[in-house]
């Protein structure tokens, strides 16, 4: 998912909370009360629910939630509780988010997402352009283990260089995303991989071989996808190119030495720094090259006319911190730099969507109605393919209630485990599934911390990019066809 590291702590040995009070209508009740009331919210509000009515939502429903727990003998302390380990879940996940703020400010000013935008331009031409994105977030993702690092840095830039050519942002964030959680998925530094497997009981590296036979095939048809919509669209980018490259070239001094900023955080995360310090490595880095190499850029924004250490460590802050403007009479890149240069600050509308999603996955847990739901999918499972699907269905319900990928991993992981032993499935068939399901479909819900997440890095609402996610949500898809026909369906004692 996120990074090497961030997974909450000995996420695997989590208890799932039962509750022989509540029954499943009860159980439903949140749910279908919050996905009511989000969706009026959107058709009132549009895309601006993120800013701030969809939390509100979520409290909500966690107060319905809270409600049916009193009426079944859940007290306010235990949901309480429950809501204060969600939260600490996240904290790793929300410092990552301030982080790659502030990372993404200093790589703007030090020209290293213009660099980026510039070679990418004259590399990257529209018929191409989608299925490269795919190929380079899936090298990157499988190097880093990570796709939330993947979207913070080669991605960020990436979209920025879809909209210059005149490419849908949602068309390009779904192939950054779709390229992101292949690398997540097959990675064996991916926290997401080494949990799925642990839960299952399976050996990583026979899951990692298991997993390759439904993801090969799901990313080559999102490949093939992407090819055709690159040379069947009409774009109108290609005329304004030059005209982009030489505003770039009088705004930035760009150089291959700004590369060295991006390099080395990969270097770090590949060699499994913690992600934390590689962020902060980056954005440190990305200042200093800001004063060594764009010093005009950094007096502008700290409103200053000389250079001195004060001026310098102005400009460099607020880049760190608020949102930047770059001085650029091109609106193309001007909306280019002001989605980039966010800072800290411009991450705290994510944070708190995320942290009003913990409070009503957090009750939920509490009150038994994850359990409730999980228990009720397991047992409609009387065929192979139906245990296939109660665990799809479990894994998409948890991410869509529980709002974090990890508890849609971790219950379905405890609550089907028995269920495969029982019918002679080999584990492998469990890890997968949940990865199928659990892993890549948490980006396709709004207020999942990594939707919530992908959304706030890449400037690209759920909405605009959910079709274009081929990858994440095709992956369900497929391993349900590789069951319903009994493909590699692998046995615990398998004789081929």
């Amino acid at each position: 998912m996120k990074s090497q590291d961030i997974k909450p702590a000995h996420a695997e040995d989590q208890q799932v909370v039962s509750n022989v009070e509540l029954n499943l209508f009860e159980a439903l009740i949140p749910v279908v009360v919050l996905v009511g009331l989000l969706a009026f919210n959107v058709s009132v509000f549009g895309d601006d629910a993120l800013a701030g009515s969809n939390q509100f939502i979520l409290l909500m429903g966690g107060v319905v939630a809270a409600i049916v727990g009193y009426f079944n003998k859940v007290g306010y302390e235990q949901m309480l509780e429950e809501v204060a380990k969600n939260v600490k879940s996240t904290a790793g996940a929300l410092l990552i988010l301030l982080l790659v703020g502030a990372l993404a400010g200093t790589w703007l000013i030090s020209g290293v997402i213009p660099a980026m935008i510039y070679y990418g331009l004259q590399i990257l031409n529209p018929s191409i352009f989608l299925g490269a994105c795919l190929i380079i977030c899936a090298l990157v993702s499988v190097a880093t283990g990570s796709s939330w690092t993947t979207s913070a840095t080669i991605g960020i830039a990436l979209v920025g260089i879809g909209n210059a050519l005149g490419i849908s942002s949602g068309m390009t964030a779904g192939a950054v995303i779709s390229g992101a959680y292949f690398g997540d998925k097959l990675s064996p530094l991916s926290d997401t991989t080494n949990l799925a497997s642990a839960m299952a009981g399976s050996e990583l590296f026979d899951h990692i071989k298991y997993m390759s036979i439904t993801t090969t095939p799901t990313f080559l048809v999102t490949l093939l996808v992407f090819i055709a919509i690159g040379f069947t669209q009409t774009t109108s980018g290609l005329a304004d190119t030059s005209l982009l490259l030489k505003d770039i070239e009088g705004v930035f001094n760009i150089n291959g030495w700004l590369f060295l900023v991006p390099l080395v955080v990969i270097a770090l995360i590949v060699k499994k720094t913690p992600p934390l310090l590689a962020l902060i490595v980056g954005t440190l880095l990305g200042g200093v090259f800001a004063v060594i190499f764009q010093p005009d850029v950094v007096l502008s924004i700290a409103n200053s006319d000389t250079m001195s250490f004060q001026s310098a460590y102005k400009g460099v802050m607020n880049a760190i911190t608020v949102p930047t403007s770059i001085a650029t009479d091109n609106d193309t890149l001007q909306g280019l730099f002001s989605a980039a240069g966010k800072g800290m600050s411009g991450m705290l509308g994510t944070i708190w969507l995320i942290l009003c999603a913990m409070v009503f996955g957090g009750v939920m847990e509490a009150i038994g109605a994850l359990s409730k739901i999980s228990s009720a999918l397991l047992s409609m499972a009387k065929s192979v393919f139906g245990l296939f699907a109660s665990t799809v269905a479990s894994c998409l319900a948890l991410n869509v209630t529980a709002s974090d990928q990890y508890l849609a991993i971790v219950v379905p992981g405890k609550m089907f485990k028995s269920a495969f032993d029982k019918k002679g499935l080999h584990p492998v068939n469990l890890s997968r599934t949940l990865e199928d399901s659990g892993t890549v479909t948490s980006v396709l819900v709004p207020w999942n911390t990594c939707g919530a997440y992908q959304s706030g890095v890449l400037g690209v609402s759920v909405a605009e990019y959910f079709a274009f996610a081929i990858f994440n949500w095709l992956s369900p898809i497929m391993t349900l066809i590789f069951a319903g026909f009994s493909i590699k369906i692998k046995q615990l004692v398998d004789t081929k």
